[in-house]
């Protein structure tokens, strides 16, 4: 290397246009794909697209990220169905490419994409009544604890002989 290699090089980084700096992990930008609004336009939960990863974002926080959105899009809409329940009506947009991904699955099931998603969605009902029986299951052993007299007897041991 020459002594005026670093002059050279200096003088052509100064020659050269001034460039924006290229971060090593830039973050590429989200296109949502699926949107859960409340009545007042405010978004409650979406699902999105970064790069190749599908990523859940609930009241603002990313939630969780995967390669498949379907299973996200059917918790979205099990959400959904409980607001509407609560009485807190809700609106659930999906992108013309995760509707035509749905239909596509269901099609490989001989579903409707309607009936599709039902399905995936009563799965989530499925766990969430399994929740409450439990809850109610352990609800019920306490109370019939607490039902039971405290100072009832214990049954004698065999073993002991009548005192005489």
């Amino acid at each position: 290397m020459s002594k005026q290699s670093k002059a050279k090089r200096d003088k052509r980084k100064k020659t050269q246009p001034k460039r924006a700096i290229q971060r090593l992990n830039s973050q590429q930008p989200v296109q949502n794909h699926a949107v859960l609004q409340n009545a007042e336009g405010q978004v409650v939960a979406a699902i999105g697209l970064q790069g190749t990863e599908w990523l859940l974002a609930i009241g603002g926080q990313t939630m969780g990220n995967a390669d498949n959105p379907v299973p996200m899009l059917a918790m979205l809409k099990h959400l959904a169905n409980v607001q509407e329940k609560e009485g807190r009506p809700v609106t659930l947009e999906t992108s013309p490419q995760l509707q035509q991904m749905i239909d596509d699955l269901a099609a490989d099931e001989g579903k409707t994409a309607e009936e599709y998603l039902a399905q995936l969605v009563s799965e989530f009902e499925g766990v969430e009544d399994a929740a409450d029986e439990g809850e109610a299951e352990t609800a019920e052993a306490s109370t019939d604890a607490e039902a039971a007299p405290a100072d009832a007897e214990a049954p004698a041991d065999s073993n002991e002989q009548p005192k005489g």
